[in-house]
């Protein structure tokens, strides 16, 4: 220990000193100015001597105090640097983390309370022949309890007259394509459009194709736009929308575009939301004199707190079971010593009929050695699976949209027996008979992404394998995501592990929100100050909106000094 600084420990202690040493980070060029971490607690001590108790009001209504047993403010700044013992500094952290969250989460609800109040929205008063007609003779299985909850709340959101902006969260393979058409059947049936925004033409397509094969008996007319439709075409669908003609337009950013004009857009329907920036989503919004209703889908599922931060002033729905007849896929964690192993067990699978794919990594920063590897691997799997007896199809970036679609249509119709493919099949490939998931280079995945790439399989009603391959030197952090992945099929439980892994900052789309920007409180670690903080606000908010009453003036004072340091980010 290089230069350690001591003091000697006894009650009549030279300095006097009743409690516990604060440490303050510092560099070198402020210690060399005299502001060392002993120096800055040195000044620290002397501020709290001459700062007048009044100073550090009290911003949390007195009952709040008494009901949660915080600490006064002025105290538990003072005992947050420099705390008696470990109690007090416990006590002094919670009551700074219980208002940094309520201040939050004040925000947040008030923002949603607006939106009740204030935003207008057009009004779905009737469940007509449309709805009905498709619910009673042409939805080909039954709904889930969960999926019927859904459908309801969406239903009692465009009955007010008030904008609905409603988040869906369903695991993969949850149904919550069908829960976004029965919405738009529901448009229909009050003379209204809609239309469904996806991230990739793949995945727009496959909307295409499946809402297209439950409507084909159906008067209602869909149509796809995307970058690549052109010509006549498109003149075509532009003014099919324009008229009115269509009842449903699906597609890509080709949505957004100044030319898409709608006679009566009254739903968007977003999905893998997280997939576009708000300025994106927001033009959708400005498709009619009225702003449409949201409904936002992800099959990325967001932790619970996060979904109170990030996502509080929206209104969430959750399909929380998965369809009849869906088995939970098997995941297996092998090394290079199984790879034998491995394809002989992906040849035993596709001799009884399946299907399976190969998935490989792609990184930015090493793109060159990544395709080098894929084409190796694809060579590799050719040796393994020699033609004419089995057939494969190569899917990547790099190709042409004509020859990966090719590629892709060719193992959708069967005609192909594996797909070795980058994570372009991360979301947009549905394909029944595919009951092998083999994942390359495992640990370079986040677990999201690994959850999202094992919910290619498992669609149909044959048991389904996920095999996770790694190399033998793995960080501990890959250790525990593969882990997780063996030991659970449940998208919330995963993505509780990874905002714990990777801190909240780093979940995939929240970064641009901002709403994280907590100095003391942590999501991962606070979820229990979270509940009760959220509960408090909610509480002080039905109460008294305004925050007009006596015992909210110090909330409401306080609330007006701070300037807006967080961009809250609203979906719509």
């Amino acid at each position: 220990m290089a230069h350690p600084e001591m003091d000697e420990l006894t009650a009549g202690n030279a300095e006097g000193k009743n409690y516990l040493d604060p440490v303050y980070s510092s560099t070198e060029k402020l210690t060399a100015r005299g502001l060392s971490g002993r120096a800055q607690a040195k000044l620290t001590q002397n501020l709290f001597e001459i700062l007048p108790a009044g100073l550090l009001a009290e911003n949390i209504p007195g009952g709040y105090i008494e009901q949660y047993k915080l600490m006064p403010r002025h105290q538990a700044f003072r005992a947050v640097h420099f705390p008696r013992d470990e109690q007090e500094l416990s006590f002094a952290t919670r009551r700074l983390k219980f208002e940094e969250l309520l201040l939050a989460q004040l925000r947040i609800c008030q923002l949603k309370l607006n939106r009740h109040q204030y935003s207008k929205g057009w009004k779905f008063e009737t469940v007509g022949d449309i709805f009905n007609s498709f619910y009673e003779k042409h939805l080909p299985f039954k709904l889930t309890e969960a999926q019927k909850r859904v459908v309801k709340e969406i239903r009692q959101d465009t009955l007010h007259g008030r904008q609905m902006n409603r988040l869906l969260q369903g695991d993969v393979g949850s149904g919550k394509t069908i829960v976004a058409l029965l919405s738009a059947l529901l448009a229909a049936d009050n003379g209204f459009q809609s239309c469904l925004m996806a991230p990739t033409e793949i995945l727009a397509r496959q909307h295409l194709n499946s809402i297209s094969r439950l409507l084909k008996e159906m008067e209602f007319k869909v149509a796809l736009l995307t970058g690549n439709v052109k010509g006549k075409q498109r003149k075509q669908i532009l003014s099919d929308a324009s008229a009115g003609i269509l009842n449903l337009l699906i597609g890509t950013h080709a949505l957004i575009e100044d030319e898409v004009i709608f006679k009566n857009l009254g739903l968007a329907i977003v999905d893998e939301q997280h997939r576009f920036g708000v300025q994106q989503r927001a033009k959708l919004w400005g498709k009619n004199s009225i702003p449409p209703h949201v409904l936002v889908m992800t099959a990325t599922p967001i932790p619970r707190t996060l979904a109170m931060t990030v996502y509080g002033d929206l209104d969430v729905s959750v399909i929380n079971e998965l369809p009849p007849g869906r088995k939970p896929i098997q995941t297996i964690h092998r090394n290079e010593h199984h790879r034998g192993q491995m394809m002989s067990f992906i040849k035993s699978e596709v001799d009884q009929g399946r299907q399976a794919y190969i998935v490989y990594p792609l990184i930015e920063e090493s793109q060159k050695l990544d395709y080098e590897n894929l084409y190796a691997g694809y060579e590799v799997v050719k040796a393994y699976f020699p033609e004419p007896q089995y057939y494969l199809s190569m899917v990547h970036g790099r190709q042409s949209q004509e020859e990966r679609e090719t590629n892709m249509q060719r193992f959708v119709k069967g005609e192909t027996q594996i797909m070795v493919a980058t994570t372009v099949i991360e979301v947009g490939v549905d394909v029944p008979n595919a009951s092998v998931m083999v994942i390359e280079s495992a640990e370079r995945f986040g677990l999201s992404q690994l959850h999202q790439l094992r919910g290619r399989v498992g669609r149909g009603t044959d048991k389904s394998y996920c095999i996770l391959m790694t190399g033998n030197k793995m960080s501990n952090e890959s250790r525990q995501r593969i882990a997780v992945m063996v030991q659970t099929n449940d998208g919330f439980k995963i993505s509780e592990k990874d905002m714990e892994l990777r801190g909240p900052g780093d979940i995939e789309g929240t970064r641009q929100s901002g709403a994280l920007n907590l100095h003391i409180a942590d999501l991962v670690q606070d979820g229990a100050i979270l509940e009760a903080s959220r509960k408090a606000a909610e509480e002080i908010l039905n109460n008294d909106p305004d925050l007009a009453l006596p015992e909210n003036k110090c909330l409401k004072d306080f609330l007006l000094t701070q300037t807006e340091k967080n961009q809250w980010s609203k979906i719509s």
